[in-house]
């Protein structure tokens, strides 16, 4: 092996690694959005309309400071304006629904029904992208829906509703992140981000402002302006992970939230999931890592067709 080719395998081992830790962060902090936002309702007994409103202002001011207010003309432009909107609306159905479902339930359940999304996207593209799954990959699927079912036990425990809203959230999610693949291909990440935050910020003031309750101690106030920058510096942190390295590199380690939702269910609110929760979850995991395995196999077959066609012309 040459010094430049051994260079550049050192280049690319060290920015899968910074990859992934930066992943692991990202989660980390999503977990502990979520956390916030259940210790302000159930703690402080604050609406959720004003937590989901003050999460979308946060991390809309705070993606403009970082991008300058030159930068705001532009990210008007898209060419999907529709398919905008229904994403935009997406995600602020998930993320209300997951602040309403984490206020009854642990966060260990909240996140286990949330890594149903993946399947659920590899079971939706085929209708709605025309990427259809084969017998493997569909096979994961019923076996992480069988997870889900070890987690929540129907019929052996008495199902609380926030499980719905729970998994209205996790169906929001994967809608949300199918219309993202679609608008990959006509604007920019950051175009697409503007106009959720935009959307929450404008819609969100019309059910926070009524409700509106104003925190009673400096406590409070922190953790309420924490909100935004958690969701904001979170997803900062996941574009530059997938810009250092392939989605099939990274994407496993999202799985890394569990164990942060876990740690800060037991420190913070003093959960601890049962032997269900946590077996039900690895079937789910493990259902997860699968599919990006076969998205890997199936990637590589698809480069290695690419280059024999190339090559026979």
């Amino acid at each position: 092996m040459t010094a430049t080719r051994m260079r550049r395998s050192v280049d690319s081992m060290s920015g899968r690694l910074k990859a992934i830790l930066l992943m692991c962060a990202a989660v980390t902090l999503f977990a502990c959005l979520d956390a916030n936002a259940k210790y302000l309702g159930s703690h402080f007994k604050m609406p959720v309309a004003e937590i989901v409103w003050t999460r979308f202002v946060g991390q809309f001011l705070l993606m403009v400071a970082l991008l300058g207010p030159r930068a705001v003309p532009d990210l008007f432009k898209t060419q999907k304006f529709g398919l905008q909107m229904v994403r935009s609306f997406l995600m602020a159905a998930t993320t209300v629904c997951n602040f309403v479902a984490v206020q009854y339930l642990r966060l260990d359940q909240t996140i286990s029904i949330a890594f149903l999304a993946p399947l659920v996207v590899a079971l939706l593209a085929g209708p709605l992208l025309g990427e259809y799954v084969g017998w493997r990959r569909a096979l994961a699927i019923v076996t992480g829906f069988i997870g889900i079912l070890i987690v929540i036990r129907p019929g052996f425990t008495q199902l609380h509703p926030a499980f719905a809203v729970s998994f209205a959230a996790m169906l929001a999610y994967a809608l949300f992140m199918i219309v993202t693949r679609k608008l990959s291909g006509f604007d920019t990440p950051f175009v697409t981000l503007f106009y959720s935050l935009l959307v929450g910020v404008v819609g969100g003031a019309l059910f926070a402002i009524p409700q509106w309750v104003w925190p009673s101690n400096v406590f409070e106030c922190l953790l309420l302006l924490t909100l935004g920058a958690l969701g904001g510096l979170g997803h900062y942190l996941l574009i530059l992970a997938y810009r250092l390295a392939p989605a099939s590199s990274v994407s496993p380690f999202l799985y890394f939230q569990l164990l942060s939702m876990v740690s800060l269910g037991y420190f913070v609110f003093g959960d601890t999931p049962d032997r269900w929760s946590l077996i039900g979850s690895a079937v789910v995991i493990a259902s997860g890592l699968y599919l990006v395995h076969r998205e890997r196999v199936a990637g590589a077959a698809d480069r290695a067709t690419a280059l024999e066609q190339q090559a026979a012309l």
